[in-house]
């Protein structure tokens, strides 16, 4: 088996279709996998998950990009990252050009954390100029771009404001947590943001998310995304609680 450049194999070991899973769920998933102590052998199983069951991206950290950007290519499924991550305090500057530098390397969706301190401290021009950065970045490559709010660390005011801001700023979607933050997605915070946003904005529901029924729970609270480590399962099983090996 031959490799390429960055250590990933250039060969494919998974069927070319699957059908008994949920479709139309599958393509509102971003397959995720931002452990730091993820191998290639990791990632490359997630772009294949990726390919097989037709995830909306997979999301992975910044050096993987490239890799995954060329296993997955001639497919549906687009390649995702994350700036700033998982603390969201990096200067602006720092997250466009990491942004830049992802983009070049194939991502197509851009996912940002917000600079919380500087929300928390009512800082709004630097939170949507910090926005706006990225997003100005990710326009250039008609790519999306995402804005984590870290719900799980914020008021209620402090998830609406981080709403409006993301919208000022021209973000596509507002998404709930990094899985990093200790607290994930609830329907109740979808709800808010999907709220907020109304219908010209997305809403990417992230963190926690085990089960189908989870799934489902949050998609009618109002996401259109989610992000999820247990997409396989999720998508497989419509009952009991998914576990993930990645």
């Amino acid at each position: 088996m031959s490799t390429n450049s960055h250590g990933m194999s250039s060969t494919f070991r998974v069927k070319e279709t699957t059908t008994d899973f949920d479709a139309s769920l599958a393509a509102m998933i971003d397959h995720t996998l931002l452990k730091p102590e993820a191998t290639i052998t990791q990632i490359e199983r997630l772009c294949d998950e990726g390919r097989q069951y037709r995830f909306a991206s997979v999301c992975v950290n910044p050096c993987h990009v490239r890799a995954c950007a060329e296993r997955l290519q001639g497919t549906t499924t687009k390649v995702c990252t994350v700036v700033g991550f998982p603390l969201g305090a990096s200067s602006s500057a720092t997250k466009a050009f990491e942004a830049e530098r992802a983009l070049q390397d194939g991502a197509r969706e851009i996912d940002m954390v917000i600079n919380i301190g500087m929300l928390k401290s009512g800082n709004e021009k630097f939170v949507e100029e910090d926005i706006r950065a990225v997003v100005a970045v990710a326009k250039r490559s008609a790519a999306l771009t995402k804005v984590i709010l870290e719900t799980s660390l914020l008021t209620e005011d402090e998830k609406t404001r981080a709403c409006r801001l993301a919208k000022q700023a021209g973000a596509d979607f507002v998404k709930t947590s990094t899985g990093f933050g200790g607290a994930g997605a609830t329907v109740e915070d979808v709800a808010l943001m999907r709220k907020v946003v109304g219908s010209s904005m997305g809403v990417k529901a992230s963190g926690g998310i085990r089960t189908y029924e989870e799934a489902r729970a949050l998609i009618a609270s109002g996401a259109n995304r989610l992000g999820t480590s247990a997409s396989v399962q999720i998508v497989s099983s419509r009952k009991g609680p998914a576990t993930s090996t990645s």
